[in-house]
């Protein structure tokens, strides 16, 4: 995409576990990508996700990049971002936002969330310092809102409703259930040449990320 040397670079920042990365994940950010312009959106795929650690047991990181880098793979706009393994310990948006901001000192950046995700900002760490660093840009589904903290500048974009869980992609991964038109054949292809997945998750209720 050619943009204007004067007007500067808009990255998206979609930030996740992505454990596996699925066909949500995709919608989401090719849309937001659409009506913001943006380009590039970083699926920015999480070390530790301080938010989730403990409560199950993680895809190393660097499988969890290797399936991101396949499904973006030939897509437009959206790339996969390695800067919080490369950090190494617990990811926070702050020190992300941080770092991309000195790497792309010009740019402006949008950081990418859920409603869910959205509405509990004020848990972040430093949840002052990324509401500062970036745009807030939280996906609503088709109908009613979600209510939010109306002191923060919010841009809305509406995606399509997919309920697509990343549990129940897992258990599927288990137990040889179809994942057709759930993930991209290049992250199924990642799977099975890693072998991931084969110990299926007990139930449980996951925000899909």
């Amino acid at each position: 995409m050619h943009r204007s040397p004067a007007k500067p670079q808009r990255i998206g920042v979609f930030g996740g576990t992505f454990d596996p990365p699925h066909v949500g994940h995709l919608v989401t950010a090719v849309n937001v990508a659409h009506v913001l312009d943006l380009d590039p959106v970083i699926l920015m795929v999480a070390n530790v996700p301080w938010q989730k650690a403990g409560e199950r047991t993680i895809t190393p990181a660097h499988d969890r990049l290797a399936m991101v880098a396949a499904a973006v793979a030939g897509v437009p706009r959206l790339v996969a971002g390695d800067h919080e393994i490369s950090a190494g310990g617990p990811s926070y948006s702050a020190d992300t936002l941080d770092a991309l901001s000195r790497e792309h000192p010009e740019a402006e950046l949008f950081l990418v969330l859920g409603d869910d995700a959205a509405a509990g900002i004020h848990t972040w760490e430093r949840w002052d310092e990324v509401i500062a660093s970036a745009r807030m840009v939280v996906v609503d589904r088709p109908g009613e809102p979600a209510g939010l903290d109306a002191t923060i500048d919010w841009l809305r974009v509406e995606v399509p409703r997919l309920e697509v869980s990343s549990t129940d992609l897992r258990n599927r991964f288990g137990d040889g259930r179809p994942l057709d038109y759930l993930v991209t054949d290049e992250v199924l292809a990642v799977v099975r040449e890693r072998g991931l997945y084969r110990t299926v998750d007990p139930p449980a209720v996951d925000g899909g990320s």
